[in-house]
């Protein structure tokens, strides 16, 4: 079985680029995740990079930035190259068949982010708001049952 679920903070805006042939989108970041720490010991940080594919790819780059907390599901996968000088270099990527946007509000521009494409705020007109949503997000206008 090869499956992982994380939640953490992107460290930087996340890049998207175009496959040559089907010109898939292919989003990577980079999240940084905090372990749990003993009493008394020192605080450690994991930075797993992750890597999304088509339109979760697109939404990412749409509706994510640097400091946003994020849930990701996917699997991990190695890799290895040789760089410039011979040596093998290996990697260890996250896979994301899902990501969940944990945290959206106003806070890209509280933190003087410049994207124009920053996720909405809770402010906003249903209409507007629902322009904006991801694919992935469905209206449901039925009562909730609690």
């Amino acid at each position: 079985m090869n499956s992982v679920v994380l939640i953490g903070r992107l460290t930087r805006d996340p890049e998207v680029r175009y496959t040559a042939g089907t010109q898939m989108a292919v989003a990577s970041f980079t999240i940084a995740i905090d372990r749990p720490v003993r009493a008394g010991g020192e605080k450690q940080t994991d930075f797993p990079r992750i890597t999304v594919f088509g339109k979760q790819a697109e939404n990412c780059e749409k509706f994510l930035t640097k400091g946003r907390l994020v849930g990701v599901q996917g699997r991990i996968q190695t890799g290895s190259y040789k760089n410039r000088d011979g040596v093998t270099v290996y990697t260890t990527d996250v896979v994301a068949d899902r990501v969940e946007f944990l945290e959206w509000g106003d806070r890209a521009q509280s933190s003087g982010s410049t994207r124009q494409n920053a996720s909405p705020s809770y402010q906003q007109p249903a209409d507007d708001f629902e322009d904006d949503m991801p694919d992935s997000f469905q209206a449901i206008d039925e009562d909730v049952p609690f």
